[in-house]
């Protein structure tokens, strides 16, 4: 295994991550989300998903990347289904999702995946199942 290679990547996602920070100045500055409640809050939870998201650190997440986010979360679509997703989000301007179309998307009033997606994975987490030995029951504790 190549020691550099690790090395390699971590830079580069100092590097993306110094990216989105740059782009989650511009939505801070913007006017346009002047009014929106916890922005920069919300724009670190966007920043942190989009970099999970974007498994190839290229900056886009492409219907690859979309595809195995959905499997993950046990909500697999078709191709068919995914390009209609990323048509949606971008305006049918690109194939693959840029981190402003993403910001964007998360900040506007349509409901999109991408923001059901964040919503389950919130309730997820919050879901912790007891750890241990089950607890003695005995016939008396039967419905």
């Amino acid at each position: 295994m190549n020691p550099q290679g690790g090395k390699a990547y971590g830079a580069l996602k100092v590097q993306q991550e110094e990216l989105l920070d740059s782009l989650n100045k511009e939505f801070l500055e913007s006017p346009k989300y002047s009014t929106d409640e916890d922005l920069a809050e919300k724009l670190e939870l966007f920043k942190k998903k989009y970099m999970e998201f974007d498994l190839n650190a290229q900056g886009d997440i492409d219907i690859m990347a979309l595809k195995r986010m959905l499997e993950k979360l046990g909500a697999a679509k078709t191709h068919l289904e995914l390009k209609k997703m990323i048509t949606e989000i971008t305006g049918g301007m690109r194939e693959t999702i840029n981190y402003r179309d993403f910001v964007s998307m998360m900040l506007g009033k349509r409901s999109a995946i991408l923001k059901i997606i964040l919503m389950y994975e919130k309730m997820k987490e919050k879901e912790e199942l007891p750890t241990g030995p089950a607890p003695k029951r005995t016939v008396a504790d039967l419905p």
